[in-house]
């Protein structure tokens, strides 16, 4: 597998595409993200990566100041920055309720969700999905990304993969914030 890593390593996903550049998603970023589990631009701890990168595949801690008023419901994203593919791959999407401040770790899984956590589909399925990046192809961004909507998204949100569900968003976000881990496999 570190071979693969290797005659990847020039391949990365184009930032372009990642959710923080799409038109319906532009905002102040007036908000803070921040986590006790890691730094912006620091290595996440190996507990947050995928069981089959050695980790434990718990979300991390996130906590965010104060959305701004007429926040009527929270977006989380969590997205790969550097996978080998055209686009970024989305770990994690979740809507949170606005009076919501902080998530606990373990807070984003599927089978147990925090209070006011309601895990979305991801690419890779349902809930969180910590790191995994290939062995060799260098360290990876996973960007958490948070929108203040100021329109709940529909129910037919559950049902659909990320970019479809992110393009439903249409009703104007007041604000946003976002913290990037890093993860690499040697």
């Amino acid at each position: 597998m570190t071979l693969l890593g290797r005659l990847l390593k020039n391949r990365r996903a184009n930032e372009a595409h990642s959710a923080w550049h799409l038109p319906a998603l532009q905002a102040p970023d007036d908000l803070t993200l921040t986590s006790r589990d890691f730094t912006d631009n620091a290595p996440m701890p190996a507990r947050q990566a995928a069981k089959n990168a050695g980790g434990d595949d718990v979300s991390p801690h996130l906590a965010w100041s104060a959305p701004p008023a007429g926040t009527a419901q929270l977006l989380l994203v969590m997205e790969d920055l550097d996978v080998p593919t055209p686009r970024p791959i989305t770990h994690c999407v979740a809507l949170i309720d606005p009076s919501c401040a902080a998530l606990e770790p373990g807070a984003l899984g599927a089978g147990a969700p925090g209070a006011g956590v309601r895990p979305l589909r991801a690419s890779i399925g349902r809930g969180y999905h910590g790191p995994g990046p290939i062995k060799g192809h260098g360290p990876h961004r996973y960007v958490f990304q948070l929108y203040a909507l100021s329109a709940p998204l529909d129910g037919a949100a559950e049902r659909q993969r990320p970019r479809a569900l992110l393009s439903t968003v249409t009703a104007p976000v007041l604000g946003r914030a976002r913290l990037t881990g890093t993860y690499e496999r040697h």
